[in-house]
């Protein structure tokens, strides 16, 4: 997968617990972990900047697009 889900760096670095994010955020801890895992499909706008918000940040600061191998 090209998108890499680095919310826990964000939360890491602004001392924010899982628990905590999801009280904030208003969804269940064990959503959040698939999110952080990269195991979701789609996350809505709506959550996204919810949690932009809790972590007082950018969604940039949370998403990175790496390429896939070079395609001939």
């Amino acid at each position: 997968m090209a998108i890499t889900v680095t919310l826990d760096v964000m939360m890491a670095r602004r001392k924010m617990s899982g628990r905590d994010l999801a009280a904030r955020v208003g969804i269940t801890e064990a959503n959040l972990s698939l999110l952080k895992s990269g195991k979701v499909k789609g996350v809505r706008f709506a959550t996204l900047a919810a949690i932009c918000e809790a972590l007082d940040c950018q969604p940039g600061d949370l998403l990175e697009w790496h390429p896939d191998e070079v395609r001939p």
